[in-house]
């Protein structure tokens, strides 16, 4: 199995639009460090028979897939509506294209709601035999179950993200934690005995009332102690240099691009 970081940065990216002379607001993050650059944050996980589960569309999707080379994705889970990772969703009528075929949609009831609102279009039957607009499947997913797709056993898990929920997901000895601030004890009940953990941490100092911080991703290690923990929706603050100076040992900065194998 094979995970690569799309994207790691919050919902603005960085560099956020802006700056003094338009060439974007770094905040903390020095625009010399080519890693601390961020789009929004997805992932795709490739099983060993070469499938690939896209996980969110985020706008930037287009050129996720073009600089980390990846030629398509056979179905796509949705983490949540919010739209730093779904908006991109109009990209997905060319991986409709590459694949010949919809692909499904895995998500929550809510989520599905919400996109099937915002996007009845993508959500019509197709009409072959060309993908003019993007079409998915709906395929609702209730928090426990586990969703078998792209060759790959996901369990899903609830994670709360202020006032919405986020599913969270564990693929064997891996966990993707996007946009959470709390973990009950059924989410961590999912992560129990996990290797690998992609986790969000949007900033140094908080708290912040939708996204954890350091001391509570910290907090969260020390109790499910995954071998390795690696970091993503990472906003402004999160330099590059200062992370590998004062992360703690196990805890390290995603970058976009980066690619985790599993044996």
């Amino acid at each position: 199995m094979k995970v690569t970081l799309l994207g790691t940065g919050g919902s603005a990216g960085v560099p956020m639009i802006g700056g003094a002379d338009g060439s974007g607001d770094w905040g903390d993050c020095d625009p010399a460090e080519p890693r601390n650059r961020r789009t929004r944050s997805s992932i795709v996980v490739e099983s060993v028979n070469n499938q690939r589960l896209l996980v969110d569309t985020s706008p930037d999707l287009r050129s996720q897939f073009l600089d980390c080379r990846i030629p398509g994705a056979d179905a796509i889970l949705f983490t949540h509506a919010h739209a730093d990772h779904v908006t991109g969703i109009d990209d997905v009528r060319i991986l409709n294209r590459i694949a010949n075929r919809p692909l499904p949609a895995f998500a929550m009831p809510e989520t599905l709601a919400e996109l099937t609102r915002r996007f009845a279009y993508v959500f019509r039957p197709w009409e072959p035999p060309h993908f003019y607009r993007p079409v998915l499947e709906a395929k609702p997913v209730l928090p426990g179950e586990i969703v078998e797709t792209a060759g790959l056993s996901v369990r899903v898990f609830s994670q709360s993200h202020g006032r919405v929920q986020s599913l969270g997901l564990r693929i064997g000895n891996l966990g993707y934690s996007t946009d959470v601030v709390e973990l009950n004890d059924d989410a961590f009940a999912a992560l129990e005995g996990v290797d690998t953990w992609i986790v969000d941490c949007f900033l140094i100092r908080g708290p912040h009332w939708t996204h954890a911080d350091l001391k509570t991703v910290v907090g969260w290690v020390s109790r499910l102690k995954p071998r390795r923990t690696i970091l993503t929706h990472m906003g402004t603050e999160m330099d590059w240099a200062w992370m590998q100076a004062n992360l703690p040992a196990g805890i390290e900065a995603g970058y976009d691009g980066m690619v985790i194998q599993f044996p």
